[in-house]
């Protein structure tokens, strides 16, 4: 169990410091959630490395306190890294 929660973080952390530069064109804003989602979150969620959130994850209260304060291997977003709007988009699309 050690070694795989050291793996995902192996694979993860490098994923998320790209995932944090992605934007979807040059002024800065993401196109829509799914575009947000495809650059951002699916590095890990859908690749296997995090659980399958698309069409599971229900409560949007939940989906923004887990993308804030992190779970396990999931690191904790800031607003400067996803702002509100852009999360709320997000939420919406993986439901």
């Amino acid at each position: 169990m050690r070694q795989r929660t050291f793996l995902r973080l192996c694979i993860g952390i490098p994923v998320m410091l790209f995932a944090n530069a992605a934007v979807a064109d040059g002024s800065g804003q993401w196109l829509n959630g799914q575009d947000a989602y495809s650059k951002v979150c699916g590095f890990c969620h859908d690749q296997g490395i995090g659980p399958v959130i698309k069409g599971v994850a229900k409560n949007s209260d939940l989906i923004r306190l887990v993308v804030r304060a992190g779970n396990r291997a999931m690191p904790a977003f800031r607003q400067s890294e996803i702002d509100d709007a852009t999360l709320a988009k997000i939420t919406e699309y993986i439901q």
